[in-house]
């Protein structure tokens, strides 16, 4: 049995892995421009986050219709529980698939038909966020927060992700005032290509609850000391920031000092098709090359679920803690 955890900071478009992408493609009639499975794979060698991206919205073409949505989630469900993920608080980019004019109520509904029954087919409780391209307009973040009006029975919280060079927190003021007005929890991608500012302002700008990402905190200590100070949580993607160049090799991933800092993060897959590894393969690696005991890693999954959007069931997140502390390691 692998470690239970929480996966805070996982976007579903980035689960499509290369078969499920074919199946969808020959499903939905869109040719891709790759030969098959293996040819797909040659693509994922990026040299940052916008090469990245390109290939991510270039494969969304095949997400049509609810059962596309519902197959995508289901399949991400499935490889997650297996890696040891009770809970699970899952990203989407609704402006991507409204630009290619897929309904809203067709990313929702699809979504929810896997995620609505998660617990009893999966064994994983989920939550949905809905993030905001930040390299689109602040009136398109707005226009697609009132879309998903109608859907908020389904949506937790709202997020901010894509590019991040150029394009600062502050720019989103308006939309996420208008999402906490309506009770949404609040988080945002900050710090992983942008500066420590981009942090600062996404806290005092947009009131966010937690960073996604925030590795480069690390360049401003006064900066660490407030994120301890106030518990502000880090949902790092170790896989993701070697993948993307974001640090050299994981080997030189400040993970090990920013627990040591107080720093409460927690390990995630980001986008696990693209990037190597879902969430247990992400501990595997940062327990291989970074030399983690299993304290810590217990330390990472427990702070996984302190850090959840949980506080509305108060005896679940009880009853995965108790899951966290009696695990027991495997003998080596």
């Amino acid at each position: 049995m692998p470690l239970p955890k929480a996966e805070l900071h996982l976007h579903v478009e980035g689960t499509l892995e290369p078969d499920l992408a074919f199946e969808l493609a020959a499903r939905n009639g869109v040719a891709l421009p790759y030969a098959d499975t293996e040819d797909l794979r040659t693509a994922y060698r990026f040299e940052d986050l916008q090469s990245f991206l390109n290939l991510y919205y270039e494969l969304m073409a095949v997400l049509r219709t609810e059962r596309d949505f519902e197959d995508l989630a289901n399949a991400y469900l499935a490889r997650a529980a297996a890696q040891g993920v009770r809970h699970a608080e899952i990203f989407f980019d609704p402006q991507a698939h409204l630009a290619r004019g897929v309904a809203m109520g067709t990313v929702v509904e699809g979504l929810w038909r896997a995620l609505g029954r998660s617990e009893e087919n999966h064994g994983v409780s989920t939550q949905l966020i809905l993030c905001f391209l930040r390299d689109e307009s602040a009136e398109s973040a707005l226009a697609t927060l009132r879309a998903a009006e109608p859907y908020l029975d389904r949506i937790s919280g709202v997020g901010l992700d894509s590019a991040e060079v150029g394009h600062p927190p502050a720019k989103f003021r308006e939309v996420y005032e208008a999402a906490a007005a309506l009770g949404l929890r609040r988080v945002a991608h900050a710090g992983e290509e942008g500066p420590p500012e981009y942090i600062t302002e996404a806290l005092d700008v947009l009131g966010v609850e937690r960073i996604d990402h925030g590795l480069r905190c690390m360049e401003d200590p006064a900066l660490v000391e407030r994120l301890v100070r106030e518990r502000i949580p880090l949902t790092l993607c170790p896989l993701s920031n070697v993948r993307l160049r974001t640090v050299d090799t994981l080997a030189d991933h400040p993970l090990p000092a920013m627990l040591d800092a107080g720093l409460l993060c927690t390990v995630n897959s980001d986008d696990p098709a693209y990037f190597g590894g879902y969430a247990g393969d992400n501990f595997d690696a940062v327990r291989g090359t970074l030399g983690l005991t299993g304290e810590r890693l217990r330390e990472l999954a427990r702070n996984s679920f302190v850090a959840s959007f949980l506080e509305h069931d108060e005896e679940r997140r009880r009853r995965y803690l108790a899951e966290v502390e009696a695990y027991e390691f495997p003998k080596d």
